[in-house]
């Protein structure tokens, strides 16, 4: 059976593990540049020198035994390794959250910056078309995406799992990154605002291990105040969430060295409850966080999930 799995972030990565592993060829597809996702690193030149921010996931924690093997491995080939700052429980990428991501993603040839924009069911199974106008066919699709983005996708082919997916929206996110050219006068590396907040959390991602350059803080706003404010301007936005982080460490910012702002659109996954998605008669799976709930490990799991239902149903059906 030759799969092609859209979306190569821990849910689409996890779910490609586990069907090599059954000894099923594999074609991943991804719209984005590079590795990372949800999971990213972002690069920011300043005049103190290259700034490092994790401007999606901040870290992620393990519960797991499966997942807790698979963190095992990733911290002995030095790509993980735990942050103690925000709690004894978890964990991050080395040097950058998407480290992890690169790691799962070498032996399968990822196809970066390849947005598939169209399945079609077809006699031999299905045709992926992307918006480079290339296609691929293959016997069966998974997609490990957003829920949001899943049902744009699948809709024209599966309006129950549509449906599905729509049934449980992803929250967003705005995040803003801060350089600077002095360490600031505090001595909390994270800081924790509650749901009727404006800033949800604040953290020194130069504190994290392995990083290097200059201080460099990243805040990221309440789902309910980012989805308020969704189409803000984005200079406001920084602002906005800038005086909310100098009220709660109490002291006047300095200037900032250097400055961005980014919308997640889709940042934090509902709950649907059920793992993951397989139909064996269409040959049409769908994985993600939202299918377990909003935790790196979560989509690790759904992935996985995945996996095996697809491994069971092929071999029952002996394809």
């Amino acid at each position: 059976m030759h799969i092609a799995i859209v979306g190569a972030g821990m849910a689409g990565l996890a779910c490609a593990e586990g069907l090599a592993g059954e000894g099923r060829s594999i074609t991943l597809l991804d719209k984005g540049r590079g590795p990372g996702g949800r999971m990213s690193t972002r690069r920011m030149a300043t005049s103190a020198g290259e700034a490092l921010f994790d401007h999606g996931a901040q870290y992620f924690t393990v519960d797991d035994p499966g997942f807790r093997h698979r963190v095992d491995e990733l911290i002995r080939a030095g790509c993980v390794a735990p942050w103690i700052a925000a709690g004894t429980n978890a964990f991050v990428g080395v040097p950058g959250m998407n480290e992890p991501i690169r790691e799962m993603a070498k032996p399968f040839g990822v196809q970066w910056g390849v947005q598939v924009t169209r399945l079609s069911p077809i006699a031999e199974g299905w045709r992926l078309d992307a918006k480079t106008g290339a296609s691929v066919v293959v016997d069966a699709v998974v997609l490990a995406l957003p829920a949001e983005q899943a049902a744009e996708l699948v809709e024209p082919v599966g309006r129950d799992l549509a449906a599905l997916a729509l049934a449980h929206p992803t929250a967003p996110c705005w995040t803003v990154m801060l350089a600077f050219g002095d360490t600031l006068p505090t001595p909390r590396d994270c800081l924790r605002g509650t749901e009727a907040d404006v800033l949800g959390w604040a953290a020194r991602n130069s504190s994290k291990p392995g990083r290097t350059g200059p201080e460099a803080w990243v805040l990221q706003g309440t789902p309910d105040w980012s989805r308020r404010h969704l189409e803000a301007d984005p200079d406001w936005v920084a602002g906005e969430l800038s005086a909310a982080f100098a009220a709660q460490l109490g002291l006047s910012l300095p200037p900032p060295i250097n400055r961005s702002t980014h919308r997640w659109r889709y940042a934090r996954s509902g709950v649907e409850g059920s793992g993951a998605v397989w139909d064996a008669d269409r040959r049409l799976g769908l994985c993600g966080d939202w299918l377990v709930g909003a935790r790196v490990e979560a989509a690790w799991k759904s992935g996985t999930m995945l996996a095996e239902q697809i491994a069971i149903s092929a071999r029952f059906y002996a394809v």
